[in-house]
């Protein structure tokens, strides 16, 4: 008896099917993608012309990955988290209308330079 199995005996028997491997991402929890550092969120698999939010399980930090309509990846787009706290927010500043003249400001200004320059073309001197 032959050692290894005759595939010509039967010529409609059919050939074992090759299938490529398919990388499975890591599944997702409350509809959160976890990923483990940077390596993990640029192995993590993204459709063509998708983005994906990946949130880091070793850092607070988060990841924006995205294809091209042709499957190209796009640069990683990398984010902290940073905590903001009533000490972080600045008071919104009011002087905005510190730097604005008001309408009588400046038609009282316009008056004075337009006396002053009457008063030099005549001959007059300021002083």
């Amino acid at each position: 008896m032959p050692i290894y199995p005759n595939f010509y005996q039967n010529p409609y028997q059919p050939y074992p099917q090759y299938q490529m491997p398919q990388q499975a991402n890591p599944p997702t929890q409350n509809g959160i993608n976890w990923v483990q550092g940077e390596a993990g969120a640029k192995s993590f698999v993204v459709a063509n012309g998708q983005s994906v939010w990946l949130m880091d399980s070793e850092k607070p930090v988060f990841y924006i990955k995205s294809t091209d309509q042709s499957g190209i990846p796009q640069p990683l787009r990398i984010f902290d988290f940073t905590e903001r706290t009533t000490q972080n927010l600045s008071a919104p500043e009011n002087n905005v209308l510190e730097n604005y003249v008001t309408r009588q400001e400046f038609e009282e200004t316009m008056s004075k330079l337009l006396s002053q320059k009457g008063e030099n073309e005549n001959g007059k001197s300021d002083i």
